[in-house]
């Protein structure tokens, strides 16, 4: 049986992913920063940790992060990057050193965005495709920057870029919800970028795909194969309530109110394809957007 260490494991991903690898035959311990229970580890992002507290553990998956709705503060932006960069870096050290003494853990499979794009327009963008611009650019690439000191000791090592994630639960398509329950949603600005989404049911099994396929490693996109453009994604969001979707949000609005978050998360255009996922074989459960919305959404 793997032993699979997890971080973020009460976030949206990690809440979903700890039964999934239950029932994958694998054990689970999260890592914590309160005083542990006995099936988990303590540790602080900001300091140093002990590597004989991975000691034991085949693989780690990495979620933790604060989260980046909210306003964009010079102070906001500076906890969001910091608690990215200097938690996978503790991590990751530890990892290093943990896997020089014990040869564990083997595989360390962290979370990214593909925020790393950043706005590409109408751009097929791969695994491949240089970085973009802005903010959520800069620290992706920062991001998983920092879990360099774990491939360089051999750990093999996995930056999942993750796309939209389509969860009831929470994500953008719970904040979308509300508005379209009520008839009141529409396209968001002119409707034309592109949004690369995936249903949190491929985002769990692709995690428990990549513990056990020794060709995946490095940065991996996350996102079904179809990226739809948004205008088609409220009408296919509308269409699986039941709703309609007339009521567009200019894309001056979305400026004014959310500043510069809601340009790179409502504006922005990410053309993802989820190459390297494609050539190891993985299988989506949900490939296409109306199937994927009617199974979140509970509705068939």
């Amino acid at each position: 049986m793997m032993r699979v260490l997890v971080s973020g494991a009460s976030g949206l991903i990690g809440s979903v992913l700890q039964p999934a690898l239950l029932s994958a035959g694998r054990s689970v311990a999260k890592l914590v920063r309160r005083a542990p229970a006995p099936d988990e580890v303590q540790w602080d992002p900001t300091r140093p940790m002990d590597p004989q507290k991975l000691a034991g553990y085949e693989a780690v998956i990495h979620l933790a992060g604060k989260n980046i709705a909210g306003r964009w503060t010079e102070k906001f932006k500076r906890e969001v990057r910091e608690s990215r960069v200097t938690g996978t870096r503790t991590l990751a050290t530890a990892a290093a050193e943990s896997f020089r003494q014990t040869g564990m853990p083997r595989v360390f499979v962290a979370a990214s965005a593909t925020g790393y794009y950043g706005d590409r327009g109408n751009e097929e963008l791969t695994e491949a495709s240089a970085p973009g611009r802005g903010f959520l650019a800069d620290v992706c690439q920062e991001w998983e920057a920092a879990a360099q000191p774990a491939a360089k000791a051999g750990v093999r090592v996995v930056h999942f870029r993750l796309g939209v994630v389509l969860a009831k639960s929470g994500g953008a398509l719970k904040a979308m919800l509300p508005a379209f329950r009520l008839g009141l949603g529409g396209r968001i600005g002119d409707g034309r970028q592109f949004m690369s989404w995936v249903a949190i049911d491929d985002v769990v099994s692709a995690f428990v795909f990549a513990l056990s396929n020794e060709p995946v490693r490095g940065p991996v996109n996350v996102v079904a194969s179809e990226p739809v453009r948004n205008a088609e994604f409220v009408r296919t969001l509308a269409k699986t309530l039941h709703r309609p979707a007339i009521f567009p949000l200019p894309a001056f609005v979305v400026r004014a109110a959310l500043g510069e978050m809601g340009e790179a998360l409502l504006l922005a255009s990410q053309r993802v394809s989820p190459m390297e996922l494609e050539k190891a074989r993985y299988s989506f459960l949900y490939p296409e957007l109306g199937p994927a919305l009617r199974h979140v959404l509970g509705m068939g």
